[in-house]
């Protein structure tokens, strides 16, 4: 029987369906969220006059909070590297999948020499 760690985020007091095998990475998105959840507080209270529903502004926040090192670089006034658009399936990729145990490649016989 092997024993598996996971990390999970609870937020809220809410468990996410998130799941990470590294806890380091568990740690970076619950940064992640914690920024996209300033962001989203600051564009709402900012008073814009523009009309944004509440999902719109979430979305942009996340967004935003997951590019945070280039968005930073723009600020900056600096040249943007090229976009990297993250799709869900993406995204999902990064989840700690049903664990399974890496296997080993065979290692190479080696051929004595002069055969």
């Amino acid at each position: 029987m092997a024993v598996i760690t996971k990390y999970v985020v609870v937020r809220n007091g809410v468990e996410l369906d998130r799941a990470f095998l590294v806890k380091k990475e568990a740690e970076a998105y619950d940064k992640m969220l914690n920024a996209a959840e300033n962001l989203a507080a600051y564009i709402k209270d900012a008073g814009l006059e523009i009309d944004l529903d509440g999902k719109a502004i979430d979305t942009l926040s996340v967004f935003l909070a997951k590019n945070g090192p280039e968005v930073t670089r723009i600020l900056k006034g600096l040249q943007p590297a090229v976009p990297t658009v993250r799709t869900p399936s993406e995204d999902k990729k990064d989840e700690a999948p049903a664990a399974q145990p890496k296997k080993k490649a065979p290692a190479a016989k080696a051929k004595p020499k002069g055969q």
